[in-house]
């Protein structure tokens, strides 16, 4: 398929495997600029592992991975913190610091990661938590928020440093169809707005279909579909067609 936008990430021939399980084999795909790609699958397919490798927190033992022209699966030390920069990551559960307040869980990447100064960084803050609607809650910590309350601040955390690439882990687990719907809408206006490009480990077919360009379907460690949900309703592999039909 031939993308008629640079790609921002890109995924070539990679493997990864834990002991005697493969979890990867040989998995490639790319990312035009400003798309969303959704990865879905059966639980312990690779999916999050896929997620783990495109930040770097693994390596692979076989392919590469580009995120923003840098090669994320060479880069170690400052020059991965540095290629982090451009990527933002949504924790599954959030991730927060437990013992800092959302303003503080917000300013940390800022403080650590940029040369920004404290005014700057208060700005940034204040306009983040807004984006999300948590403009009131600057001062709480993450033990007196909701669940939704918690993955909108994540989200936000992870908004901060305005990465190209954005890496979200299951938006919608532990959400009620509601609270799941106000991020999605969360993603399609970060994507509208700003055009950030994003990778979306997902069970929620539902929130797919909703903010994802195309579909990545794993499989036992295989890379079996990739296309628009249009495209692979009938698809001729039936665990394709059963995941986007939300089987």
């Amino acid at each position: 398929m031939t993308e008629s936008k640079p790609a921002a990430v890109v995924l070539d021939r990679v493997s990864k495997r834990f002991g005697s399980k493969e979890v990867l084999n040989g998995v490639s795909f790319s990312v035009p600029r400003g798309e969303a790609v959704c990865v879905l699958g059966r639980s312990g397919m690779g999916k999050s592992v896929t997620l783990r490798l495109m930040i770097g927190l693994i390596k692979p033992d076989a392919g590469e991975i580009f995120i923003s022209g840098n090669n994320i699966s060479r880069l170690d030390g400052t020059e991965l913190s540095r290629a982090r920069c451009k990527m933002g990551f949504l924790f599954q559960s959030a991730a927060l610091f437990d013992s800092f307040t959302l303003h503080d869980n917000l300013a940390l990447p800022l403080r650590r990661l940029t040369d920004k100064s404290n005014s700057e960084i208060e700005e940034i803050v204040d306009r983040a938590l807004n984006q999300v609607g948590l403009a009131g809650d600057n001062h709480k910590l993450p033990g007196a928020l909701s669940g939704g309350m918690r993955k909108r601040a994540g989200l936000a955390r992870a908004l901060v440093l305005e990465p190209e690439v954005l890496l979200v882990d299951e938006p919608s687990s532990g959400l009620d169809r509601i609270t799941a719907s106000e991020i999605d809408d969360l993603l399609l206006e970060q994507k509208a707005l700003h055009q950030t490009t994003m990778v979306i480990v997902t069970h929620d077919v539902h929130g797919a279909r909703r903010v994802g360009d195309r579909f990545a379907i794993l499989d036992k460690g295989n890379l079996i579909a990739l296309g628009t949900p249009e495209e692979l309703e009938n698809h001729e592999n039936e665990t394709v067609r059963n995941l986007v039909g939300g089987k």
